[in-house]
C-alpha cells in the first residue's frame, strides 16, 4: 500500500528531494512527524550519487582462450570466453551511471513511494540501509529505475564503465586482488555496503563493478558483431547480468567470474540473493 505521506507529493518531488538528501547531507525536513520519521528510516540511504562517463571508444570483450579446458574441469555451465569474442572498440556517447549500486534504504523509498511488490526475502530495512538490494528480478529493477527518470545500463556501459578505455581485465588493473572486492575469494561470507572497498574502484571512480552482487545489465544475451560463436541461449530469452557476487564456493571463487569481460545471463523474471543493480541515463 502506499505511504500517505506520498499520496501528496509527485514523483518528481520525491526525486528532488532524495537528490537534495544525497548532495547535501541534510536531516528530512522538519514538520509532519511521520514524513520525518518515514524520510529518517526509509530515505536514509537514497539513491547514489552518479558518475559521468565521457563519450568515445573503449575496448569490449576479450580474445582469450581457454586452451587448457579448465571451464570443462572444472564443470562451467558455458565455455568460458568464447561469448566475449572477438575484443572489438565501442564508440558509446556520454552517460551517467551510479556510482554504486542501489541500496536496501534506496529501494524502501520506492516501495512506500509506489506500493511495488517487495523482491524476493524482503524484511524491510533496519540496519541493512547500507547494503545492495538483492532479490530483485530484471523487471523490478528496470521499473525503479524509470521511476527516476532513469534506465539500467546496457552491457556495454556497464563494461565501459568498469575497464575504461584500455580494456584493463579488472576495474583497478589487470592482476586479481581479493582485497579489492567482494568476491568469493575475500571470504567474507556475505554481502557487504556498497562502497566497501575504495580501492577496487574502476577508472572513473564507480564503487564495486565486480563482486559484492551481480548487476542486472539492459541488454539481451546476444553475440557480439563479428562472432562465430553459437548458443542456444542466444536471442530475446535472457538478460545480461554482470560483475559477480559475494556468494560462491569451488569453482566460483576464481578470478575468471570477477574479470570485467564476463558475461553471464538470467532469465529476467528472477532474482537472486546476490544479485542487485544500478541505474544509467543518457549524459
Amino acid at each position: 500500500m502506499t505511504h500517505p505521506v506520498f499520496t501528496r507529493v509527485t514523483r518528481t518531488a520525491v526525486t528532488a528531494a532524495l537528490l537534495l538528501f544525497t548532495l547535501s547531507g541534510c536531516n528530512p525536513p522538519a514538520g509532519n512527524e511521520g514524513e520525518k520519521l518515514f524520510f529518517e528510516k526509509a530515505a536514509s540511504g537514497p539513491p547514489p550519487a552518479m558518475i559521468r562517463i565521457l563519450g568515445g571508444p573503449f575496448l569490449m570483450g576479450s580474445d582469450k582462450e581457454d586452451t587448457e579446458g579448465r571451464a570443462r574441469e572444472f564443470g562451467a555451465m558455458k565455455p568460458w570466453y568464447l561469448d566475449e569474442h572477438p575484443q572489438h572498440s565501442v564508440n558509446l556517447p556520454t552517460y551517467w551511471i551510479d556510482r554504486t549500486e542501489v541500496t536496501v534504504g534506496a529501494y524502501a523509498l520506492y516501495l512506500h513511494a509506489t506500493g511495488a511488490p517487495v523482491p524476493n526475502g524482503w524484511t524491510g530495512v533496519g540496519d541493512k540501509r547500507d547494503l545492495p538490494v538483492t532479490g530483485i528480478n530484471w523487471f523490478q529493477a528496470d521499473a525503479y529505475c524509470k521511476w527516476l527518470g532513469k534506465r539500467l545500463p546496457t552491457e556495454a556501459e556497464w563494461e565501459k564503465a568498469a575497464r575504461g578505455t584500455d580494456g584493463r581485465e579488472f576495474p583497478w588493473g589487470e592482476t586479481f586482488d581479493a582485497m579489492k572486492a567482494n568476491t568469493g575469494a575475500t571470504r567474507l561470507g556475505n554481502v557487504m555496503p556498497v562502497a566497501h572497498f575504495p580501492e577496487g574502484a574502476s577508472p572513473y571512480g564507480v564503487m564495486d563493478m565486480v563482486g559484492n552482487v551481480w548487476e542486472w545489465t539492459g541488454s539481451w544475451y546476444e553475440k557480439y558483431p563479428g562472432s562465430d560463436h553459437h548458443s542456444d541461449a542466444f536471442g530475446n530469452k535472457f538478460r545480461v547480468i554482470r560483475g559477480g557476487g559475494w556468494g560462491g564456493v569451488g569453482h566460483y571463487t576464481l578470478d575468471q567470474f570477477y574479470r570485467t569481460a564476463y558475461r553471464f545471463y538470467i532469465d529476467p523474471s528472477i532474482g537472486f540473493n546476490d544479485a542487485g543493480f544500478r541505474c544509467a541515463k543518457d549524459g
